[in-house]
Order: C-alpha cells, then structure tokens, then sequence
C-alpha cells in the first residue's frame, strides 16, 4: 500500500495544469449508453474513478478505448449485451449509479446493484429512483438491487427534487432525453458538471435547456447521435492547488483554471487575505501575509462546494484567529479532523459544525487519509507543518487528484510516493 512522505515549509512556486473533471467525466461516460454511436470524450483525467467507470461500460457491452496514454476515450456502445451492473464493479464507485438512467432509457430494462465507494455519509440513491418513476419506470429493490422496467419507454414529466442533487439531476436528464414529450426537472442541481453533460447530450442531439439554472426541460427524442466533447477543468482540483500555493505562501498559475466554476470558494480565498487574479491561461493565487479566519458555510453550487470544505479547513489551521465551518450537504465529512490534529491543529466539532482555531505552525507526523477529499487535506496540511509527514492509504486520493505528487514537485514540494 502506498504512502506519501512530505518535508513541509517550502514555498510552492511554478504552473500547475488543471486536469478535466472527475465528475462531468463519470457522468459523460454512462451518457455514451443512449447512443449506438460512438462518443468520444477529449481532456479526460487519468484516474482510478474513470478506470471503474470503464470496467463498468465493458461489462455492459460497450467498446471503450483509451488514447494519447488515456486522456481521450472513444466510447461506442453499439450494442448493449447486459443491462445489469453487477455489485463487485458497482461497489466500488458510488457514480455506478448513472449508468441505470441511460439503460434504462435504452433498453426498457436495467438491473444495477446499489452503490458503495462512499465514506461520507449514506448518500442514498431515492432521489435517482424517483425521478426514474415518474418518467414511468416500474422498480423493484431486492437482495441489493433495483431493477428498473418500461417495456412501453419513458414519457415526459414533471419532476421536482425536495433539494438539489447532483447525482439526480444527471440520471433524470439522461433518462428523460430519450423520453416521449417534454419533461420539467425543478429544483434541479446548477453545477458546472450538469451544464456540461447537457451540452454534450445536445451535441448528440438531445434538447435540453436551462442547465446551470433551478429548472431544466428536455425535450425528448428518438434517439441520439454521436458526437466529440472536451471535458470540462476540475474546479476541485483548482480549489486544491489554489490552497497548496496560499497555504505555503507560494504563488502558482493554475493553467486551465476558471473563476467562474469557483466564484464562492475564492471570495472566501480572498477574504483570507490570498490574492487571486486571471491571466491569459487561467488562475493566478499568491499569499505575501498571514492568512485571516473565515467562516465557511457549505452549500449547493454556487454556494461554497462541499468537495473544499476539508482542504479550506487545513488552511485554516494556521489563520490568525477563530474560523467556523458548518458542513450542510453531507453527515460524517469531519473524519480529516482527527488527523489534522496529529498535525497540531487545534479544532472543536459539535455535530455539523467544526470550529477551528489557528496556531503559529503545524508540525509534521504521520497520518492516514479516510476518503479522497481527506488525502488532500492532510497533503495540503503537510505541506505547511515544520519536518516530514507520512500520509498512508493514499489509493483514495487517485481516485481523484491526477498526479498529485508530480504536480507538487514541480513546484518546489518536498514530496515523494512510496510502497510500505
């Protein structure tokens, strides 16, 4: 199992590439299903999610091929010889769940286990199932399975979400692309990744408007065509190395980087004291003074993202002052805490709510991610403390982050990967 050794208190300097986003791409890949023609993604990132993801569209009978060393995939899923996504592929990967939409819509009939691949919080797939239902699916939950039928196809309908669901909102656009009339998703979900799948669909000929605001409507069709898309620039992976160069008193241009996927998240990088400017590749983050306290709020896009909360907290470690972060979005997303501790961090949780008081420096120490956003706090973390931090079961954070430690070294960080 692999570890991450890192000697903290280097400055990071230099140009980081911002890779595609992980999300868009585990929901461009499941969309590839409502075609019999070939989909071909560009700007996909080289991650182990994406390595699920394709071990999962084979098993479905789809052709999917990796070029130029995986950032492209051509995916034709022609034919389509198994509509059901067995659990040991499922398990490890909560996204699996976008694949029942599009077969469904397809084929009339889906059998996919329930998901797993999350260690923050039950996450439940309700609003997935519902959204299928009221497009007319029949479903049956047993022995961990749903399947899903309608031998008559999908119709158009109204569908309005109790809250904004990422996951939700991608599955009820997909399934109702292929669905007779127009449908209606209120309350639907705003981020950039829901924006982008939708304009890949209407590449491919769907008629979806509105994405990016509280209602979408599809218009279904026939079918769909094939098409090429550019996945869009991982705002996680922005926000991650926006912190690595503040939280080091460094300065890095984020290449690719767009403020506009992080507006929430920078304003509060900015009332840090961190300076963040455009350029005529993407993002430029430097910090010349101490970093101030801040408090952060998570919420739905465009509030403050979720996927940041951790990595803003390592920062805030070593603020001048008293910061508090409530988390809103997911239970059980405090488990860096009491690695961060380790670190000497000084942070006080009640319920949703960690309340984290800067101190002069963080000191190194071995520590063991919990979940893929956690890696990257501690490596943030680590990158700041005085001396040398292990970080083990670093596997979640390539689920994620690709190239992480070369990205780092290149710009000045002691850090190096290596097998215990």
């Amino acid at each position: 199992m692999d570890s991450i050794s890192i000697v903290g208190e280097k400055a990071l300097h230099g140009r980081v590439g911002v890779a595609g986003a992980k999300n868009a791409c585990l929901a461009l890949m499941p969309a590839a299903l409502l075609s019999e023609h070939p989909l071909t993604l560009t700007n996909v990132p080289r991650l182990s999610d994406i390595g699920t993801m394709t071990r999962l569209m084979r098993s479905l009978g789809a052709e999917v091929s990796s070029i130029q060393e995986g950032k492209v995939l051509a995916i034709s899923a022609y034919r389509i010889s198994h509509s059901r996504a067995d659990y040991d592929i499922v398990r490890r990967m909560r996204a699996s769940i976008l694949v029942l939409g599009p077969l469904l819509a397809r084929t009339g009939k889906a059998i996919v286990s329930l998901p797993g691949g999350c260690a923050i919080g039950a996450r439940p797939v309700d609003l997935h199932l519902s959204a299928l239902e009221a497009l007319g699916a029949k479903l049956d939950l047993a022995e961990g399975y749903v399947t899903a039928v309608a031998n008559g196809g999908l119709n158009g309908a109204r569908i309005e979400f109790p809250f904004p669901s990422v996951g939700a909102t991608e599955t009820a656009i997909m399934a109702a692309s292929l669905a007779r009339g127009t449908t209606a998703i209120v309350n639907a979900a705003r981020e950039p990744e829901i924006v982008d799948l939708a304009n890949c669909l209407n590449k491919m000929g769907a008629k979806i408007s509105g994405a990016g605001r509280n209602v979408i409507e599809v218009e279904g069709t026939d079918s769909l065509n094939g098409a090429t898309h550019q996945v869009i620039a991982d705002r996680i992976e922005l926000g991650t190395y926006m912190i690595a160069s503040a939280i080091t008193g460094g300065e890095i241009e984020l290449v690719g980087g767009r403020r506009e996927f992080i507006g929430a998240f920078a304003e509060k990088l900015e009332q840090a004291g961190v300076e963040i400017a455009d350029t005529a590749d993407g993002i430029r983050v430097a910090r010349n003074s101490m970093i101030g306290a801040v408090d952060i709020e998570t919420a739905p896009y465009p509030g403050f993202p979720t996927d940041l909360q951790a990595q803003m907290m390592s920062m805030l470690t070593i603020a001048d002052g008293k910061s508090v972060l409530e988390e809103k979005i997911f239970e059980n997303r405090f488990m860096h805490v009491p690695e961060l501790a380790r670190l000497g961090a000084s942070i006080e949780l009640s319920g949703g709510t960690a309340t984290v008081t800067g101190v002069q420096k963080l000191k190194g120490a071995p520590v063991m991610a919990t979940d893929l956003r956690a890696s990257a706090s501690l490596i943030l973390a680590a990158l700041a403390a005085e001396g040398t931090s292990v970080v083990r079961r670093v596997y979640h954070l390539d689920r994620g982050y690709e190239q992480m430690v070369e990205k780092l070294s290149a710009c000045g960080a002691s850090i190096e990967r290596f097998s215990e």
